[in-house]
């Protein structure tokens, strides 16, 4: 058991921040982020047994945390927001190491883009885990990920005059 929390202990400590940065790239907002990524390290040690034993750890934290966002905004979108009181406000706090820029840019891109390029590029995970992580083929996270690097680029090539 001591073991156990000790390798774990390393994991969180070693992932955290990696793990982070790809669901604020996902979600947007750092709040929420924080809390989901809790959430999944809080099931990562209740399941550590299995997710020690994982081919890729920090994407089974990334998709947990996910899969935490969409269960979470099921029951929220039953709930009607009052005036504006329930909107993130812009400006919030910087973004760990990636500009705003890009995490904008990231977050406009369709669902499975997105989840796509943020576990290939923030998790470093390849084309093979990201297509278990995510339970597509990995022909199709190959096509996802060209069509988000596409975007991407579009976005912030140089204009030419």
């Amino acid at each position: 058991m001591e073991r156990d929390r000790k390798d774990f202990a390393d994991f969180y400590e070693r992932s955290r921040d990696d793990c982070l940065r790809a669901v604020l790239a996902a979600t947007g907002d750092r709040g929420l982020a924080e809390d989901l990524v809790a959430e999944a390290f809080a099931r990562a040690w209740a399941s550590w047994q299995k997710v020690s034993r994982h081919p890729a750890p920090v994407a089974w934290v990334v998709r947990t945390a996910l899969n935490v966002r969409v269960s979470w905004w099921r029951r929220r979108r039953r709930e009607v927001a009052l005036d504006d009181h329930d909107q993130p406000q812009p400006g919030g706090e910087p973004s760990p190491g990636v500009e705003d820029a890009v995490l904008a840019a990231v977050r406009q891109l369709p669902r499975r883009q997105r989840e796509a390029f943020v576990l290939r590029v923030c998790c470093d995970l390849d084309t093979e885990a990201v297509a278990e992580v995510l339970g597509i083929s990995p022909r199709t996270v190959a096509v996802h990920l060209s069509r988000a690097t596409a975007s991407l680029r579009a976005q912030f090539a140089p204009a030419v005059s």
